[in-house]
């Protein structure tokens, strides 16, 4: 790989308590009135007791009948991670692009995507009838699975190595992007994630920048 090629990077993160501090899935169950039930599944899937497929299709469940005006009051609530704007700066001043990859909702992201100016997004869809969530979703659920599928195709649109590209996560539904990776970064990870993570940091993701300065190498 050419030295250019590392100085050049993708990074990929997860969204939620990631990217944001929240899970956007609990934020919306406070207005369902289900934000108990809803945060023992998370962990649960977090850990990797779970699938998360079956996981989110049991927490969006919780949430039917909800008005849709919802959406706009989670995203109120969303606190962005420390550092998360310092990282896109340092990742756009080496040409490099940024990312996010969600088991969450677009009807959260998409707004946090415009705000932190990110490259490339994707999660899962609400489905939405009569201006009432209905407790489903809509389309492909965005797993484990999915979450490196995008970090291959994200990185093969810009024509970025997959050695030049970072995923940074904190649940093991992050585990199989982080395993693509040229470096795996576990954020206030999980066990099992800090286990496996190439590089593990708390709390502040401004402490991934020098670890850019590391890709190609070895």
């Amino acid at each position: 790989m050419t030295s250019s090629g590392a100085t050049r990077p993708l990074v990929v993160l997860d969204c939620d308590s990631t990217t944001i501090q929240d899970e956007v899935i609990e934020l919306l169950a406070d207005v369902a009135g289900s934000r108990d039930e809803v945060a023992a599944v998370t962990e649960r899937a977090m850990r990797g007791e779970l699938d998360f497929a079956e996981s989110l299709r049991e927490r969006v469940a919780t949430l039917a009948g909800t008005p849709e005006s919802v959406f706009a009051d989670a995203y109120a609530r969303v606190r962005p991670t420390p550092g998360i704007g310092e990282l896109i700066a340092a990742v756009h001043a080496r040409g490099g692009k940024v990312a996010v990859v969600s088991g969450g909702f677009h009807e959260v992201l998409d707004p946090l995507a415009a705000d932190l100016a990110l490259d490339h997004w994707r999660a899962n869809r609400l489905e939405v009838v009569g201006g009432e969530l209905t407790g489903r979703t809509v389309g492909p659920i965005v797993d484990a699975s999915a979450k490196a599928a995008a970090l291959r195709e994200w990185a093969e649109a810009e024509g970025i190595p997959l050695s030049a590209t970072v995923a940074i996560g904190d649940g093991a539904n992050d585990l199989e992007m982080m395993a693509v990776a040229g470096l795996g970064v576990a954020f206030n990870g999980k066990p099992v994630v800090r286990e496996r993570a190439d590089v593990s940091i708390e709390d502040d993701l401004a402490l991934a920048i020098p670890l850019l300065d590391r890709l190609g190498e070895g």
